[in-house]
């Protein structure tokens, strides 16, 4: 309708990106101190870096492209000019990244340095001239387009929700398309924060005790979890998109990324040659009873699918909650917590941890709006 304005995910996007820097830049939050015999500064003057890994140089500055494409089409949604837009986007994220480098002079195990800011700031630079060129070519308005045909005015917070989703599975989950255990990392949590409290000691040995390894789980659990996490995503997109043929598209859609995502996951930490070790004899059966929900489930209208994904979603996490760990996900997890892949620890972590609640807590504010809306 004319001068009717669709809220953009680019805003709650660059906000979780803007989050999710923080947490890898900083990551892990452990023996803070001011750094022996350096002034303030010094350290304000961020020193040469000493180190040249082109591993580091292509993460520095390929990581933060899509947060300088994300503010500069926030901003021009908001009415900024281009020049003005790219100004924004490349001044926040090189605020974000200087802040950042500084706040690494206090953590131990990270190194700042004055080319990884210009690395950050270049990326920034070049993501939002991307931005810029993708909104000349008239890219950004067919997706506006695309997107109010797809899905309608208010599906901002789903579509930031089903672009994390894929996101969320790179980090190793114990169950394929598992997301949301929580419980070991609070038991770890826990127990540390309860170590120097007197009154609290027999909390502290019940909680520092390794749970008993568990019985692995049942073939027909273990499909029925994956189904479930296949159906979820479906669900999400569901309460923001109309019956019909474009539902069947994105149940089609959720298939292909979490298979893909998986298998990235895998490949990641294991080579190309074993990208598919994730498909366990229980994975094959419980993808296809996922997709054939999700297809059973196209019919529903939005506020009916939110409730069938909020039941969806609980039984999601029950299970993931009930699954041991198995040697595949011990392993992966290492690798990414001992390896290279710690610089993405947070940025796949938290994601894979909160996805399901967020998730959730989306489907609790679609039910809890009046009918008339969405």
């Amino acid at each position: 309708m004319p001068g009717t304005r669709t809220r953009s995910a680019s805003v709650p996007l660059a906000l979780i990106y803007i989050a999710l820097v923080l947490y890898a830049s900083l990551y892990p939050f452990e023996g803070w101190r001011w750094p022996p015999g350096q002034q303030a500064l010094t350290l304000a003057m961020l020193p040469r870096s000493v180190y040249h890994i082109a591993f580091d140089t292509w993460s520095n500055l390929l990581g933060y492209m899509p947060l300088g494409a994300l503010l500069t089409i926030a901003a021009r949604r908001a009415g900024a000019g281009a020049l003005a837009s790219l100004f924004t986007a490349v001044a926040v994220a090189a605020l974000l990244s200087y802040g950042c480098e500084l706040m690494q002079h206090f953590v131990p195990q990270r190194v700042p340095s004055r080319e990884d800011l210009g690395l950050n700031a270049a990326g920034a630079l070049l993501g939002a001239a991307l931005a810029l060129g993708a909104q000349a070519l008239g890219w950004v308005d067919r997706w506006s387009a695309l997107r109010q045909r797809w899905f309608g005015g208010e599906a901002a917070v789903a579509l930031t929700l089903l672009a994390l989703w894929p996101v969320a599975l790179l980090f190793p989950t114990p169950v394929p398309l598992g997301l949301g255990q929580v419980g070991e990392r609070l038991r770890e949590a826990l127990s540390a924060l309860l170590a120097d409290v007197p009154w609290a000691a027999s909390a502290h040995l019940l909680l520092a005790s390794p749970p008993p390894l568990g019985t692995p789980l049942r073939p027909l659990t273990e499909a029925l979890i994956v189904a479930l996490g296949l159906l979820a995503p479906c669900l999400v997109a569901y309460t923001v998109a109309a019956p019909g043929w474009r539902r069947l598209a994105m149940a089609a859609g959720a298939l292909g990324l979490g298979v893909g995502g998986m298998s990235f996951s895998a490949l990641l930490n294991f080579g190309p040659a074993h990208a598919l070790a994730w498909l366990s004899p229980a994975a094959g059966p419980g993808l296809l009873l996922g997709l054939v929900l999700a297809v059973l489930a196209t019919p529903l209208p939005r506020r009916l699918a939110a409730g069938v994904g909020l039941v969806v979603f609980t039984g999601l996490v029950a299970g993931v909650a009930q699954a041991p760990d198995n040697p595949y996900f011990a392993q992966t997890l290492q690798a990414w917590e001992q390896g290279r892949f710690v610089r993405f620890h947070g940025l796949a972590q938290w994601i894979g941890w909160l996805w399901p609640y967020a998730a959730m807590a989306w489907l609790l504010a679609r039910l809890a709006a009046r009918p008339g809306r969405g």
